[in-house]
């Protein structure tokens, strides 16, 4: 279990349920008294009607009103979550979950787990997670806000689809299963309502198969307003794709901007210090390609960075850039671009041509030694970050 996420149980009856369940149903719970009681006997229910064996685990997450009592009156098991958030109180319930699959749902009444049997048809086909698709099942009237509908979750589930090449139309879909061993093996780590885009994310890396069918969203049963807070909640979605994908966030736009200032930096070289709108572009060029290095130099720091901790897949040639990328030729490197451009520096003033200094070639010489720099820097924090892998070699 992660640090900080600790649950205490609290048994109805004092007795654990039977071990080798077939499937366990979380709820995460906060404050729905209104709504705890009703969908704890659908659940209830739709068990019974499956012929399988199973438990409905309730995480009470922080709530101050009566949901834990009722949940445990009406057949739950009821765990208490000490940290609050949609990630956490579901990480909770999978670990003390006893079932060999886990269906998760909201406690608010807006999925139907009437559609068990398709979810563990899907698992027992071979799937290790499936994702409810409400886009495909159906959405009620009123049920999802038109920015949600209409934006919010197209969007973000378009660009989880294209940033990690996983085929899942709704990323955000409260309603899923998976086989509990194969989650567990991710070591999730998201408190918050971005746990479910992990959830995929990690998976989609982890090789696991992803499968999904389509579920109807149903109006809440609640009076209160949703726990979710759609911009912030949509932020965190979206920093959470661009963190666990180094390629957008860095290497993408490094190119990008790199290209764009070589580009420009062969337009205007040689041509001196070009006057006004021109003088702005070689400015540009140098700035692109400047930067353009670092965001790469970010990029790959932050892919070995991620593979050595676990958050990322070792990608193919990982072990073979160790090998050929060492402290020391990567000082070479940056020694040699240094002292370049230094030496085109010191040609330009030793020839007295410094009112010169800032033109194209001038600047050429001042990102040669720039990117040396940022070269022998990087080497270093390049190596230090392998030691691990040299470790485990």
């Amino acid at each position: 279990m992660k640090g900080g996420h600790a649950a205490k149980e609290k048994l109805q009856g004092g007795v654990r349920p039977p071990a080798r369940l077939t499937v366990s149903v979380v709820l995460p719970c906060r404050n729905e008294e209104l709504t705890i009681a009703a969908c704890v006997r659908e659940v209830r229910q739709a068990l019974a009607g499956s012929g399988v064996s199973g438990e409905v685990v309730v995480v009470d997450n922080d709530s101050d009103d009566n949901s834990a009592s009722l949940a445990r009156k009406s057949g739950a098991r009821v765990v208490t979550c000490n940290e609050r958030g949609y990630g956490a109180a579901l990480e909770c319930g999978v670990d003390v979950a006893l079932g060999r699959y886990v269906l998760m749902l909201d406690a608010d009444g807006s999925y139907d787990p009437s559609s068990l049997p398709q979810f563990l048809g899907c698992l027992r086909q071979g799937h290790d997670l499936v994702i409810g698709n409400r886009f495909r099942g159906g959405i009620e009237a009123g049920a999802m806000p038109w920015k949600n509908r209409y934006l919010g979750n197209p969007i973000l589930s378009w660009l989880g689809r294209v940033m990690f090449g996983v085929a899942v139309g709704d990323f955000h879909c409260g309603i899923r299963a998976f086989r509990r061993s194969s989650i567990r093996e991710l070591r999730l780590q998201s408190t918050g309502m971005e746990y479910a885009s992990e959830m995929i994310v990690r998976a989609r890396l982890a090789g696991l198969r992803i499968g999904e069918i389509p579920v109807i969203l149903r109006c809440d049963r609640r009076e209160r307003g949703s726990h979710l807070r759609p911009w912030r909640d949509g932020w965190r979605h979206l920093r959470f794709f661009l963190l666990f994908s180094p390629h957008w966030l860095f290497v993408a736009p490094g190119l990008f901007l790199a290209c764009f200032g070589l580009v420009l930096g062969v337009i205007f070289a040689g041509a001196g210090w070009p006057s006004g709108r021109g003088g702005m572009l070689l400015i540009l060029s140098f700035l692109g390609v400047s930067s353009g290095y670092q965001f790469f130099l970010f990029g790959m720091m932050t892919r070995v960075f991620g593979v050595e901790n676990g958050f990322l897949p070792e990608p193919s040639g990982y072990r073979a850039l160790f090998r050929c990328f060492t402290l020391e030729r990567g000082l070479l490197a940056g020694a040699l671009a240094g002292l370049a451009g230094l030496a085109m520096l010191g040609v330009m003033v030793a020839q007295e041509r410094t009112e010169n200094i800032i033109g194209s070639w001038g600047l050429a010489g001042g990102l040669l030694a720039s990117i040396g720099l940022q070269t022998i820097l990087t080497s270093f924090f390049f190596s230090f970050l392998g030691l691990s892998f040299r470790k485990r070699r």
